[in-house]
């Protein structure tokens, strides 16, 4: 039995397979070893019984993660995954990793996630490179939910946002700056506070002053994270995430205007990366 799993900071994705289809699929929380301890991630797995009831049936786990790009932080993911998938052979990877073999399969391109967090890498082939690393939701995470939360709640406090938008604002959600202040600087998991409010500028997409802040915001991470490899206008571009997905004419026309092919814009990369790595499986049986 085959499980792959990709995991966000918000959510994660599990998809189990018998026959190379999707025979059961599973969805738990995220698992970001940045934000999780070992103990942590193992005890909220088992809060899926239906996902604990097939784990000694698993012969072949694959588990791609938002965080999980060094070899402490794999081992902090990896721990607790061995507590529940006694009988697994465990591959425990960069999310970067499973973008890439999601859109471009073992062909060169360059792959970008825009969910929670954002990131980008060049894929040669055979291996991952990255111009720049990824600064996490504080000092970067640019055009990720986190990123346009952080913007939206920056313009509302300092009363900056257009007087439709601000009214639409106080309306749904009333918020003081001490509650604002108390969600980010005192509980937990604050970038996953910060995305949440892509649903509000989702539903306020056809603003100007909205479109306008995604457009900014998808400029900026092409400046900062895409135009860096020297041939970004030679390769496809690929994009992972909800935000891409839902946001993609407007990211269409911030690429277009850089010159920017674009490839594959996937919400999921999970059932991709089923077929990735089944395939992979009966090439090594054949």
């Amino acid at each position: 039995m085959l499980l792959v799993a990709d995991s966000g900071s918000t959510k994660c994705d599990w998809l189990v397979s018998q026959s190379g289809k999707e025979d059961g699929k599973f969805s738990t929380i995220g698992f970001n070893p940045y934000f999780r301890t070992s103990e942590n991630i193992t005890a909220e797995i088992r809060k899926n019984t239906e996902l604990c009831a097939i784990a000694p049936l698993v012969e072949e786990l694959y588990f791609y993660g938002a965080g999980v790009s060094s070899l402490e932080m794999q081992k902090v993911v990896k721990d607790a995954l061995a507590e529940i998938f006694v009988n697994a052979e465990l591959t425990v990877d960069h999310d970067l990793l499973g973008a890439v073999y999601a859109t471009s399969g073992d062909n060169t391109g360059i792959s970008c996630i825009l969910g929670t967090g954002s990131n980008s890498c060049y894929y040669d082939g055979q291996e991952v490179h990255e111009a720049v690393p990824s600064l996490s939701y504080i000092l970067g995470d640019e055009a990720s939910g986190s990123y346009y939360g952080k913007e939206l709640l920056t313009r509302y406090l300092y009363k900056e946002l257009p007087i439709e938008i601000h009214e639409a604002f106080e309306k749904e959600f009333n918020y003081t700056k001490e509650d604002i202040f108390t969600s980010i600087y005192q509980k937990p998991n604050a970038n996953v506070y910060l995305a949440g409010f892509m649903k509000f500028l989702g539903r306020h997409v056809d603003h100007p002053w909205v479109k306008n802040l995604l457009f900014e915001g998808f400029t900026t991470f092409i400046n900062i994270h895409i135009s860096k490899y020297e041939n970004y206008r030679e390769v496809p571009v690929h994009f992972v995430g909800s935000l891409a997905v839902h946001f993609q004419d407007i990211l269409k026309v911030a690429c277009e205007k850089q010159g920017i092919t674009v490839g594959e814009i996937i919400k999921k990369p999970v059932n991709n990366l089923l077929t990735y790595h089944w395939e992979k499986k009966c090439q090594k049986q054949s």
